[in-house]
């Protein structure tokens, strides 16, 4: 049943990612590969530190490296391909007369939640031989105790499951104690990360020294003959490893695969106002080697329903942007979703959470929500809600008194309340526009994509005040933070107050859509008279300025982005056209900078500032630089959104969900011609 080759290559023009996602699901398993090939270092968790994980190819009695730059003996594979889909990344070589395809398979279907949050990665090794002649054939690999403690001097205890004919090892902390710390760049200190293969399929398995696993593999293209059982220990002492090994025997041209799993079992994912939440998958009770079970029973109808998925969101991202704008947006898909933990509330509700990766470790903040929605809206909506329902109820609170929206709930994987600028005490540091107009804006968007009218009945309350809070102070905004915070404070805020008649905008059309026609009037005639008001503000010359009272300055309007995929129609089309034009003429070597103070920029903004233009022909103008950047920056990171567009380096921000906004042209597609 494992066996099939499913030949899956698909068209993407040839990129060369910063990294490359091997296993990425969520903000504690997110292994990633920063080279040119994967044999020149180990992979690493976003955070940069090495994930220890070997995989070799014995042919003829001779053994290669596949992924890893140890053990030395073994000479690295010739890679010639590599293509990163949405769900899968595919890396081809050839050495030996033999060919293999090695898939990194990671079942993020966004309409199907229980496999969507299930924390389990395929590896595939798909072998035939490349000459003719007859080949024999053995595959390896192994994964580090570094998978599951944030320092390797810490001690780690491993044992193995049968579950049928699927033997899982798994390894983890010897001192469990699940959610025990938030931060940012922190890695998991508790669960247990799982290597699991079926014994029917010819898969051997072994808990043993990396000296002594991969040693024997090189030698003699098996395993060891029984588990160390020296623990627990550091994950450093002799490096135990969880090692699987399998024999394809002798292969021909037609293709052979053979499949196993990596997955982690975190045990407790989310602390929700006190409410120890666990993942979704698990809401009624399952365990992890059920779950194994389960995701080696499904796994040819899984891998059929991933490339159907990849052809057809390929399709729509090549039709909205050509295929370069396709490729980019295909290795933002799993970094998105990885940037977040999906669990279920203790009524079974689904929760979404992001966590803000390399920046504060702030959990469910509203403004890296806002620029990641669009690839949610475009996917299914319904895991907007999960992202947005908890900052609704958490306003909902006594404790939550401003009449703004709030910017997240808390440090990662701890939301138990805002933690940014201060918090529930002050509003020093606040985002006051930019957080209310946010949600304002993606609940009206969520309801255009279909979503609940009833759920946002229930908010209507608070949606209404944070609406009003927007007409008193949004036209001209006081000092404050935006989104954009690491550009400090900025009065006068020519793109806020375009976010702040947005958000308006879009509560009057909520509004409408409740039946409240009196309501729904009043606001679409604030807004009406704003965007008025703003555009005497804002004009200067043939652009618009980065905050009123200033000429010669300028700053990517993006929010302006909504007032035609929602309908809205407040500003006329030559605004819109009037500042892509000028985009075009401020465009850096590596993209366009976000204003007129450096030149920086916001990968997501560019997207969405693109997706202002009427045509193709400017869209693709102002996206071009980024593909180029794409391919030379010299930060080897996963996605920034933050970087230089002069020598294309990373400042800071990587592995954000934000990438998300890369999907605002395929989004824009979908809502006009709707």
């Amino acid at each position: 049943m494992l066996v099939a080759c499913l030949g899956l290559a698909m068209s993407l023009p040839v990129v060369r990612p910063p990294a490359v996602p091997l296993v990425v699901h969520d903000p504690y398993l997110s292994v990633w590969s920063p080279y040119d090939r994967l044999t020149d270092g180990w992979p690493v968790h976003w955070t940069g530190v090495a994930n220890g994980m070997a995989m070799l190819l014995r042919v003829d009695g001779k053994p290669y490296r596949v992924c890893g730059p140890a053990p030395r003996e073994a000479p690295p594979m010739a890679q010639f391909g590599l293509e990163v889909r949405p769900t899968t990344t595919e890396y081809r070589f050839e050495e030996a007369g033999v060919r293999l395809i090695l898939r990194f398979v990671t079942p993020t279907l966004p309409k199907n939640l229980d496999v969507l949050s299930r924390p389990i990665t395929y590896v595939v090794f798909e072998v035939a031989s490349a000459d003719g002649r007859p080949h024999d054939v053995a595959a390896y690999l192994d994964l580090s105790g570094e998978w599951c403690v944030d320092d390797p001097s810490k001690r780690v205890a491993w044992g193995r499951l049968r579950l049928g004919d699927v033997e899982a090892l798994h390894m983890g902390p010897a001192d469990q104690k699940p959610l025990n710390r938030a931060g940012d760049q922190v890695r998991i200190d508790w669960g247990y990360a799982y290597l699991a293969a079926s014994r029917r399929d010819g898969w051997d398995t072994v808990v043993a020294s990396d000296r002594l696993t991969r040693g024997e593999f090189v030698r003699t293209g098996r395993l060891p003959d029984s588990d160390d059982t020296d623990f627990p220990r550091s994950a450093a002492a002799d490096w135990p490893m969880l090692a699987a090994a399998v024999s394809f025997g002798e292969v021909s041209a037609n293709p052979v695969a053979k499949v196993a799993m990596i997955g982690y079992d975190d045990i407790e994912s989310i602390e929700y106002f006190g409410r120890r939440l666990k993942a979704y998958w698990r809401r009624d009770g399952g365990t992890f080697g059920e779950l194994l079970k389960t995701a080696h029973a499904e796994y040819p109808s899984l891998a059929e329903r991933c490339a159907a998925f990849d052809r057809d969101l390929i399709g729509q991202l090549e039709a909205a942007g050509g295929p370069n704008y396709a490729a980019i947006a295909s290795l933002a898909y799993r970094q998105s979703i990885a940037a977040h933990k999906l669990v279920a509330d203790i009524d079974g509700r689904p929760l979404m959470f992001s966590k803000e990766n390399n920046s504060n470790g702030c959990v469910a903040t509203v403004d890296v929500t806002y620029p990641a929605s669009p690839l949610y809206l475009l996917v299914n909506p319904e895991l907007l809600r999960a992202q947005i329902e908890p900052i609704l109820d958490y306003a909902s609170f006594p404790r939550w008194k401003w009449d703004f929206a709030p910017h997240d709930l808390g440090t990662y994987p701890l939301a138990n309340g805002q933690v940014y600028g201060g918090g529930e005490r002050t509003e020093e540091n606040q985002m006051p526009v930019e957080e209310s107009g946010n949600m304002l804006a993606m609940v009206e968007a969520y309801l255009a994509r279909g979503g609940d009218l009833e759920f946002v009945r229930r908010h209507q309350g608070t949606l209404r005040k944070w609406a009003d809070y927007l007409v008193r102070n949004g036209l001209d905004p006081a000092e404050q933070l935006c989104t954009d915070d690491f550009a400090g404070h900025l009065a006068r805020n020519a793109n806020l107050s375009v976010k702040a008649i947005m958000g308006i905008a879009a509560y009057g059309a909520t509004a409408a859509r409740l039946g409240l026609a009196d309501e729904a009037r009043r606001y679409r005639a604030v807004a009406q008279d704003y965007s008025a008001k703003w555009r005497a503000l804002a004009t200067d010359g043939d652009r618009t300025v980065l905050a009123f009272g200033t000429t010669g300055t300028w700053s990517q309007k993006y929010n302006l982005v909504w007032d035609r995929l929602l309908g809205f129609g407040l500003f006329h089309a030559d605004v819109a056209a009037r500042e892509v034009a000028a985009y075009k003429r401020l465009l850096g070597k590596y993209g366009l900078p976000l204003d007129n103070r450096a030149g920086y920029t916001k990968l997501d903004w560019i997207f969405w500032s693109a997706a202002l233009a009427e045509g193709r022909a400017d869209q693709d103008a102002i996206l071009a630089p980024c593909y180029v950047w794409l391919n030379e920056t010299p930060s080897r990171v996963p996605l920034t959104d933050w970087y230089e567009t002069g020598d294309g380096r990373y400042l800071h921000f990587r592995a954000r969900s934000v990438v998300g906004g890369l999907f605002m042209p395929a989004l824009k597609a979908a809502m006009i011609r709707r």
